[in-house]
C-alpha cells in the first residue's frame, strides 16, 4: 500500500519519503511538508501518530485510510489533521487535496506577518503573537493545533464583527462547503475549551462567529 500511494504521488510531481511504521513517521515528520497517515498501522495507531506529531509540529497533516467512520473522521480532525480522505480515493484528488493544504500552510506563513506588523494582538486576557504564532490567555501559555490558531486569528482580526461559517472555511480550509461544517464545528469546540474563556467566542445562529463585545471593547 505504501508503495503504490507512493509511485502514485510521485507521478503526481511529489517527492515522497515514505514510512511504514508509525515510528517511521515519528521518526521523519520534521523532513515533511504535509505528512499523509494511514490509521491503521503495524505498531501504532495513526490517532496517536497525529497527536505526537501535532504537540511538537504544526506540519499539515492528512488522513489518509480506509476507516471512513463520522467517529474517525470527526477524532482525526480534533487530534489537530487538516483533512481526512476516505480510500479509495483517485491518484489526482489525492494530489488535489495534497497541493491544497500545502498552498493553504505556505499562503498563511507568508499572509500572517504583513496583517499586523507589530505581530501581536490582544483582545481583553487574550494575547495572540501572529509571528511567532504563540497564544496566552492570562499569561498563560496555550497550545493550538495549526488550525485552531488559524481559526482564532480570523476571527480576532475583526472583533465585535460576525464572521459568516463560509468565510472562516474558506480562510482557513481554503473551501466553502455546500452544507456541512462539521469540521468547523469540532475545531470550534476544542479552540473555546482550550482556550478557557466561555464568553471570548460567540455563536451566531446561522450566520457564523464572532468575538463577543465586551472582548472587542477591551
Amino acid at each position: 500500500m505504501v508503495r503504490a500511494v507512493s509511485k502514485d504521488l510521485q507521478e503526481a510531481g511529489f517527492d515522497v519519503r515514505a514510512a511504514a511504521t508509525g515510528a517511521g513517521a515519528l521518526a521523519r515528520h520534521r523532513e515533511a511538508d504535509v505528512v499523509l497517515l494511514e490509521v491503521s498501522l503495524p505498531d501504532l495507531d495513526g490517532f496517536q501518530v497525529c497527536q505526537r506529531i501535532r504537540s511538537r509540529s504544526s506540519v499539515p497533516i492528512i488522513f489518509h485510510s480506509v476507516k471512513a467512520t463520522e467517529r474517525d473522521r470527526v477524532l482525526g480532525l480534533k487530534l489537530g489533521a487538516d483533512d481526512y480522505v476516505v480510500k479509495p480515493c483517485g491518484t489526482w484528488e489525492l494530489a488535489a487535496r495534497v497541493e491544497a493544504v500545502l498552498r493553504r500552510a505556505r499562503v498563511a506563513e507568508v499572509r500572517i506577518p504583513r496583517q499586523d506588523r507589530g505581530g501581536v494582538a490582544v483582545v481583553g486576557p487574550l494575547r495572540v503573537d501572529l509571528n511567532q504564532r504563540q497564544v496566552e490567555v492570562g499569561g498563560r501559555k496555550v497550545p493550538l493545533t495549526y488550525k485552531e490558531f488559524e481559526l482564532l486569528r480570523v476571527l480576532i482580526e475583526r472583533p465585535g464583527h460576525v464572521v459568516s461559517r463560509a468565510e472562516i472555511m474558506h480562510k482557513v480550509w481554503g473551501y466553502t462547503p455546500e452544507s456541512d461544517t462539521r469540521t468547523l464545528g469540532v475545531h470550534m469546540v476544542s479552540l473555546r475549551r482550550k482556550l478557557a474563556l466561555p464568553s471570548l467566542i460567540e455563536t451566531v445562529r446561522g450566520v457564523g462567529y464572532r468575538i463577543t463585545s465586551e472582548f472587542a471593547a477591551g
